[in-house]
């Protein structure tokens, strides 16, 4: 056991495959996340992405939803029946509009979603780096600054509502005062019944947190309930639960999360969450 640990932590190369059967965006990937610790391949098509993945082994996939000979959603399902691959690390990166169900069976899948857009590139950097077990003090300074500002700026949470939900007044005021530190508008219900008329009141609310152990209507009743209104259907909802047992996160989804963070809070993961379904 120890030796494969060490094996894992040990420096050397790590292998990124890039499926993209646009020549321009694969240089432009390459550009980005290239360097010395990291190996790049590239494949235009679903098929030459199996080949390769059964070929040797990658420790992250950066996958295109529109591809010459199949989609995204029928290479993933590929790749999930396969035991030897299933446990790879895939970021989709899509310039493509998702419908719910469609985000929803994504974030089942793969690890991470970026849609193309004015932020995507510090996104895609920052979610690679992560997968591929980078340093980010190790990047190239110009790299360290695009994650940084990435983290770091408030730009898209300033004058944002969000809607909070907790039973516990502690966990309310806690979290109110975190985000309006950063320049959020909050709104906040104690139960979700409250919750839900207060999106009624409040159609401008952005965002909501909401936590999942709550009496009466918990936080999977109020997700489903708030999907079921056709102006939500994209809001974004992250779920807060205690529980961070296996096929907890897979349950908040189902029920219409767009992302899940356990409790404790850790505060600078909640608010990169925030900023990044905040994002543009």
């Amino acid at each position: 056991m120890f030796t494969r640990i060490q094996k894992f932590i040990e420096p050397r190369v790590r292998e990124l495959l890039v499926v993209e059967d646009d020549a321009s965006e694969q240089m432009s990937i390459a550009e980005l996340i290239g360097a010395s610790d990291i190996r790049i391949s590239s494949a235009n098509s679903g098929g030459r992405a199996l080949e390769l993945l059964r070929e040797r082994r990658f420790d992250c996939v950066i996958l295109d939803l529109k591809l010459p000979d199949v989609t995204g959603f029928e290479l993933l399902t590929e790749i999930q029946r396969d035991e030897t691959l299933r446990e790879i690390p895939i970021v989709v990166f899509t310039g493509r509009e998702l419908t719910q169900d469609e985000e929803a069976e994504l974030r089942q899948r793969a690890k991470s979603i970026v849609l193309k857009g004015v932020q995507s590139p510090e996104r895609l950097l920052d979610e690679t780096a992560l997968f591929l077990h980078r340093r980010i003090g190790d990047l190239p300074e110009s790299k360290q600054r695009m994650i940084e500002k990435l983290h770091d700026s408030d730009e898209p949470l300033r004058d944002r509502k969000v809607l909070v939900v907790d039973d516990d007044v502690r966990n309310i005021f806690a979290l109110n005062s975190l985000l309006e530190r950063h320049g959020m508008n909050v709104v906040t219900a104690t139960n979700g019944q409250d919750a839900i008329k207060l999106l009624d009141q409040h159609p401008d609310v952005s965002l909501v947190l909401t936590d999942v152990m709550m009496p009466e209507m918990d936080g999977y009743e109020t997700m489903r309930r708030i999907r079921e209104i056709p102006d939500f259907r994209q809001l974004p909802i992250i779920a807060l639960t205690a529980k961070a047992m296996k096929g907890d996160r897979d349950k908040c989804l189902q029920a219409g999360a767009s992302d899940y963070v356990a409790k404790p809070v850790n505060t600078e993961q909640l608010l990169s969450l925030v900023r990044m379904w905040l994002q543009p």
